[in-house]
């Protein structure tokens, strides 16, 4: 696909840009209405094929669960392996649609790697992840920053407060959610492991309060994330943090989300998966 339908479509998840705008330039640079949606077809994530692993897994437990966040009663999917067992517990954090069908199944993955996984529903305060993807990028619009940020602190709390939790925690993050993993590296000291997949960076003046470890991926393709590498990895240099920081070249941003045919990558998904896994394998037990 060409990789200015690609950007454009990046352009229209990211920023305020409205959906007749966006399918006005995608008509122009498909060269026709008919190859406009084609090109759709590729480029929004297609949910119903979302399940790598299904709900019904016979090795695991989900449950629905709430805990007290900042001003509103957060909402999570929490899957963890059948048995009694303390584990390392993983916040999942969703990109800019809210708690969709593929990162519960991405949920569902970390769960069956061994840990008490949570994907939080970062949309509680506005009722809930909707159904219609373009709603849920207007409501992550609305969210308070800060208030968002505590409800994610409140879900480690809430983790490391589980009878079965060991105690030990990390965060994973993809997009939007990669961004706010760094920022929870940032901002909770007890934190042990922190993910992030194309997420955007934390100010470089923050990066000395970070006492994680941080693993950082991202998609050679994707010069709007990654002109604030140099940055953030200057700062991470100076302070002494632990981290990894891996470039996969040719990939797009979003290359690890397999709903979405045109930017999914499937050996640099695989390859980062892998060594998401060696470092909660690491840290978190």
């Amino acid at each position: 696909m060409d990789q200015r339908i690609i950007n454009l479509f990046d352009e229209y998840t990211h920023a305020p840009l409205s959906r007749k705008d966006f399918m006005d330039r995608l008509t122009k640079l498909a060269g026709s209405a008919a190859l406009a949606l084609s090109a759709l077809s590729v480029l929004e994530p297609g949910y119903a094929a979302a399940a790598t692993v299904t709900p019904e897994a016979d090795d695991l437990e989900t449950e629905e669960v709430t805990w007290p966040g900042d001003g509103a009663t957060m909402k999570g999917y929490l899957v963890h392996p059948k048995g009694k067992k303390k584990r390392g517990a993983v916040v999942v954090i969703h990109e800019n649609r809210g708690l969709t069908p593929h990162i519960k199944d991405v949920t569902r993955r970390v769960a069956q790697a061994g840990y008490l996984a949570l994907g939080v529903d970062g949309l509680s305060p506005l009722g809930g992840t909707p159904a219609d993807e373009d709603k849920g990028r207007e409501l992550i619009g609305q969210l308070d920053p800060m208030k968002n940020l505590n409800n994610y602190l409140a879900a480690l709390t809430y983790l490391r407060g589980r009878p079965d939790s060991n105690g030990r925690t990390g965060a994973v993050g993809f997009c939007w959610g990669g961004g706010l993993a760094n920022q929870l590296a940032v901002h909770d000291p007890k934190l042990d492991a922190a993910v992030a997949y194309y997420g955007s960076q934390p100010k470089a003046e923050d990066v000395p309060k970070i006492k994680s470890n941080v693993l950082l991926h991202y998609g050679g393709l994707d010069q709007r994330i990654n002109a604030g590498i140099p940055a953030y990895e200057a700062a991470l240099k100076a302070a002494g943090t632990k981290y990894e920081l891996y470039v996969y070249e040719g990939v797009n941003h979003a290359f690890n989300n397999d709903t979405s045919p045109a930017r999914y990558n499937a050996e640099a998904a695989k390859l980062a998966w892998d060594r998401t896994l060696k470092l909660f394998k690491e840290k978190l037990g």
